[in-house]
């Protein structure tokens, strides 16, 4: 019978929590982004139809869009 190698097997297992955390803050930089992005979008269309509500409630929108999408992603990544 042959053995298996008892250090390829300790590398994967040192690799997947690094990954793992590598995706994660990858979630976060997007957090990050999608709320950037909603608040200027906010800005503009508070701009256009000179409005002084679009630029927090789309901010609002976007802070909860974020928050789904990094739950979603870190789920999928414990699984």
């Amino acid at each position: 019978m042959a053995k298996k190698n008892p250090k390829k097997q300790s590398h994967k297992k040192v690799q997947k929590p690094i990954n793992k955390a590598l995706q994660l803050s990858g979630a976060g930089l997007q957090m990050g982004a999608t709320i950037y992005f909603g608040f200027l979008l906010g800005q503009w269309l508070d701009v256009k139809f000179k409005t002084t509500y679009l630029e927090k409630t789309i901010t609002l929108l976007s802070v909860f869009l974020a928050m789904y999408t990094l739950i979603k992603q870190a789920q999928k990544i414990n699984d």
